[in-house]
């Protein structure tokens, strides 16, 4: 993909004023023969043509046709540890940086650190995963995109950062507990299988599903290019047309 600088940008701009310019001072010297009239009237139209293309366009910042907002939303990437939420969500996040949108990337390294007390039991889950969806419909009030990676396994604390955010898109990947195990290089899986970690979602118990996310991934049958380019296209398709996602 090849786009334009800056600078390439300027000097087109100089080359065409530049050309326009002696097209308009050539054009009156056949008409007239009088040289100095023509480069007279070549150097008022640039000082004219500047001062009326200011005005121009400071009068079409003022009219709101033709104006479209991209609007903020909270991408919500959920699923059992080692499911590859991490890796997806942050290919999605710089592919979203990559077309200048506001947007900010959020998991619990970031989140877990305000609140170092918070442990893992379902109750404390519930309540790290509400502060989460706080902290993401605040920054999406304020007009910035968030991309969020948690585990998130209980539905009801789910439901509650859906609740509070204007437009939500949940993202689930769907795969199993054995072929994460697999993918955890980490050995987190084998740590909750010796009981050294409790409350291990696929271990100790079962990850809820959403009734209705909005994608579903079957990231054990694709690659995460593919993922990355589905909810690319979801978001495209669904979300900066400006339609409201959040099911209140």
């Amino acid at each position: 993909m090849q786009y334009e600088t800056k600078s390439r940008s300027v000097l087109k701009a100089i080359s065409w004023r530049t050309w326009a310019t002696f097209t308009t001072a050539v054009i009156v010297f056949i008409f007239t023969g009088a040289f100095a009239l023509a480069i007279t009237v070549g150097l008022l139209e640039v000082f004219a043509k500047m001062g009326l293309y200011f005005f121009h366009e400071r009068l079409w910042q003022k009219i709101s046709y033709g104006k479209k907002e991209v609007p903020s939303f909270v991408l919500w990437f959920t699923g059992l540890p080692a499911s590859g939420k991490k890796e997806l969500a942050s290919r999605v996040f710089e592919k979203l940086r990559a077309d200048k949108l506001k947007v900010e990337r959020i998991d619990s390294r970031d989140v877990r650190p305000l609140f170092p007390e918070t442990g893992f039991t379902p109750e404390e889950v519930n309540k790290h995963i509400k502060r989460s969806g706080h902290l993401a419909a605040m920054l999406e009030k304020n007009g910035i995109i968030v991309v969020a990676s948690f585990v998130s396994p209980y539905s009801a604390s789910r439901n509650f950062a859906r609740e509070i955010s204007t437009n939500f898109v949940e993202v689930y990947l769907r795969t199993t507990p054995e072929a994460c195990e697999k993918r955890d290089q980490q050995g987190h899986y084998a740590k909750a299988r010796s009981g050294e970690y409790q409350d291990f979602p696929g271990i100790h118990f079962d990850y809820q599903e959403s009734d209705a996310p909005e994608i579903v991934l079957d990231v054990d049958c694709i690659s995460v290019d593919e993922a990355c380019e589905q909810i690319v296209s979801y978001i495209n398709n669904n979300v900066l047309t400006g339609k409201s996602l959040s099911r209140k």
